[in-house]
């Protein structure tokens, strides 16, 4: 891992029915923008780790662990995040440290 600090950032939706009734055509179009956004960070080096619960009542949530050089960097990586600034999710961020990590295995 590098230098740059580490940060997690919670995701929900702001419409729990979302993951009951599914999305609107507008809120799958973004989630769609918000997972691309994703692979972005991860294809520079940022993403550090990046999933959701597989429940679907509103305790859902999803969690973003990346780097970044500050927490006003960090700050923005979320806020840039589609899904959060287009108001389909309502995000959290705190910093954060890995302290252990498994190496990819088949299965996982």
């Amino acid at each position: 891992m590098s230098d740059d600090m580490q940060f997690l950032y919670t995701i929900q939706p702001t419409r729990p029915a979302m993951l009951t009734e599914g999305p609107t055509s507008e809120e799958d179009r973004i989630v769609s923008e918000h997972f691309n956004y994703l692979k972005s960070l991860n294809g520079q080096g940022i993403l550090i780790l990046a999933g959701r619960t597989q429940n679907s009542d509103p305790s859902s949530f999803g969690i973003v662990i990346f780097k970044a050089a500050s927490e006003e960097d960090a700050k923005q990586i979320m806020e840039n995040d589609p899904a959060v600034s287009q108001g389909v999710m309502k995000a959290e961020i705190y910093p954060y440290r890995v302290a252990l990590i498994t190496e990819e295995r088949e299965g996982l």
